[in-house]
């Protein structure tokens, strides 16, 4: 057999590089996809372990376990319904509200096929590299009841919220739906990603209500050592989140990286100064929160500003975010366990609208669009209103449609855990198990 397979292989290597196949294939960029399968790489070490370690050391001992559980089933799960219809639903078509079920289960997903959308890589990968996007967008949420949302309830409400919330966001915004067509501008999730999972957070806090002893217990973090190191990942794989964005491997990425990594710079020395001057020290959970804020803020400007740009932005980040998670939260009563909505929804929102002040048109300028998106400080005010109307679209549907699963999931399934199994924790309550 290894002798007949060494005689045919020659020719078998000839009939690729002959094949039409081959030939419609050579659009394929391969610096393009190298950077993207990296890319990719980055984006879901987000989610795991990046985003699973920064929850998990900032809940208490008895929860890590079932912390780290949400972000792990996340994955598994939203990976296979994006797979088999999430990213038809999202990215084929041009509905202005829907996508069409062209690549249900992938069919047509073929080794030469590209997507429009990307069009110098394998659809493949554009299709795994979205999937980390929704990925991580659903593994957010969860923060914000972390310690008591019951686990059967977190993953229907993993399947229902892709399906109906982040999907038809993303096919709005990046799939040729309505928001794109009118003119918002998003370069890697102010929307999609964290003004949508912030708001659904904070909706889910007010449903499920306050964590048992909330403003009356010792609450803290059982291990900020797993948080900064979450943090670092979290970091680290933005630059394949915004860098990404790009689709390729060229000056838009680099820039985007550039101005993503001040921004987050940015945001921890900001929220580290403020908490200085205002409770007298200067806290770990406060630098990275101040990281993260510059992180969820820039990334919607990420591909449209210049990177001293993306210094103003991270500071702006970290004062409002700070704002957002002390005074707010304390003045509306809301208990959003990890600032999912104090971090991610208001950074969202405020770099979502900064990119409609900020942005400079020779970063997005293209053969399809040669003067670029030009921002209301290179005298288009129009950018910051369809800026706004994006924001608040997503905004009202994902509030909206967040509040009507989590009620239809409790018609089905507790959604909260028992008084006794928060007590004593949803590590051995939920899942059987503890840390020693």
């Amino acid at each position: 057999m290894t002798q007949a397979y060494l005689r045919l292989a020659p020719l078998a290597a000839m009939l690729v590089v002959t094949s039409p196949a081959f030939a419609q294939s050579s659009k394929i960029d391969g610096a393009d996809t190298a950077w993207m399968i990296g890319a990719t790489g980055l984006v879901l070490m987000m989610t795991i372990p990046g985003l699973a370690l920064f929850y998990a050391g900032m809940v208490r001992k008895k929860n890590v376990l079932a912390t780290m559980a949400q972000s792990l089933a996340a994955t598994f799960l939203v990976s296979i319904l994006w797979a088999v219809v999430g990213y038809s639903l999202a990215f084929t078509g041009d509905g202005a509200f829907i996508g069409t079920l062209e690549r249900i289960f992938l069919q047509g997903v073929t080794l030469d096929a590209v997507s429009p959308l990307a069009k110098t890589i394998p659809e493949s990968l554009f299709m795994i590299y979205q999937m980390t996007f929704a990925i991580i967008t659903v593994a957010l949420v969860a923060g914000s009841v972390a310690d008591r949302l019951r686990f059967s309830a977190f993953l229907l409400f993993c399947a229902f919220w892709l399906l109906l919330v982040y999907v038809p966001i993303a096919h709005w915004v990046w799939g040729g739906g309505f928001l794109g067509s009118y003119g918002v501008i998003d370069f890697a999730g102010g929307t999609v990603v964290h003004l949508n999972a912030g708001v659904a957070g904070l909706v889910a806090a007010y449903v499920l209500g306050a964590r048992r002893g909330y403003g009356s217990e010792n609450l803290a973090p059982y291990d900020l050592t797993l948080a900064v190191i979450g943090t670092g990942l979290l970091w680290v794989g933005w630059f394949g989140f915004n860098g990404g964005s790009a689709l390729g491997a060229n000056s838009r990425a680099a820039m985007a990286i550039v101005s993503t990594h001040l921004a987050a710079s940015a945001g921890a020395f900001t929220w580290m100064a403020l908490e200085w001057w205002t409770r007298g020290k200067p806290s770990v959970l406060g630098m990275i929160s101040g990281a993260v804020a510059g992180l969820g803020t820039i990334t919607p400007a990420s591909g449209f500003v210049l990177p001293m740009q993306g210094v103003l932005i991270g500071i702006i980040a970290g004062t409002v975010c700070f704002w957002a998670c002390t005074w707010l939260k304390l003045k509306v009563g809301y208990d959003d366990s990890l600032d999912v909505f104090g971090v991610h929804g208001i950074g969202g929102f405020t770099g979502t609208l900064l990119a409609g002040v900020l942005a400079v048109g020779a970063l997005s300028a293209s053969p399809e669009l040669p003067g670029g998106v030009h921002g209301l400080l290179e005298g288009n005010p129009q950018q910051v209103v369809a800026q706004l109307y994006g924001i608040v679209v997503t905004l009202l549907w994902s509030g909206a449609l967040t509040f009507i699963i989590l009620k239809v999931i409790g018609a089905l399934v507790p959604l909260r855990v028992r008084q006794e199994d928060e007590v004593m924790g949803l590590d051995v309550s939920l899942h059987g198990e503890a840390i020693q």
